[in-house]
């Protein structure tokens, strides 16, 4: 018996890696839509923020299932709570890519974000959301609370998108509409960032019994 819920722990790594995975790729190619001015790569993120949602599904139901017939005690019962607690976050990283791609979808940035660290900002937050799950994963604390650190580098990057936006709006007013758009997407991108530091925090708990 001890077998099998090993083995099923282990899926449970393994999907939770897989779901983490497809933020990333969703995060990426909004992104990358932004800055290469591509509808394209834009439209290619709500298919994958529906294997997110439908993820999300499956690991619930996989969860509710090691809870229900294993009745896992301790750490493993912490593990598997966890978990519950952080595809909700992943879910919604996920829902905050797709909004990504649906500015860039209603709009031209060509030549304009460049101008802005949206990029800088998108790489941190990417690595913020690898970070988290690695942690999970490996049940590193260390890696974890690392985490939490590297959401302070987000946020000072989105005071610096937004103090670039003002400076843009002040010095070419035709540029404002584009500003305020960009400003939405940094402000999504700093969500993605806070909801990584959940995932990192509940990893402390799974592993520790304490929250953050």
């Amino acid at each position: 018996m001890r077998e099998y819920y090993t083995a099923q722990l282990e899926t449970l790594n393994t999907n939770m890696i897989q779901m983490g995975a497809l933020c990333e790729d969703a995060i990426s190619a909004a992104i990358q839509s932004l800055l290469e001015d591509d509808r394209t790569i834009a439209k290619k993120v709500t298919d994958t923020e529906l294997e997110i949602d439908q993820m999300e599904r499956d690991i619930e139901r996989q969860c509710m299932r090691l809870l229900l017939m294993q009745q896992p005690v301790a750490t493993d019962l912490r593990v598997v709570s966890s978990a519950l607690r952080m595809i909700a976050d992943l879910e919604r990283i996920g829902d905050q890519a797709f909004d990504i791609a649906d500015i860039t979808k209603s709009g031209s940035f060509q030549g304009f974000s460049g101008k802005v660290h949206i990029k800088e900002m998108a790489k941190a937050a990417i690595h913020m959301v690898t970070d988290s799950v690695d942690s999970y994963v490996k049940q590193d604390v260390q890696l974890a609370k690392r985490v939490t650190e590297e959401d302070d580098v987000v946020d000072e990057l989105f005071l610096k998108v937004r103090r670039e936006l003002v400076k843009l709006i002040h010095t070419d007013q035709n540029a404002s509409e584009q500003a305020l758009d960009l400003l939405m997407i940094a402000k999504y991108l700093e969500r993605i960032g806070d909801h990584a530091v959940n995932v990192s925090e509940w990893v402390i708990y799974s592993v520790t019994g304490k929250h953050m």
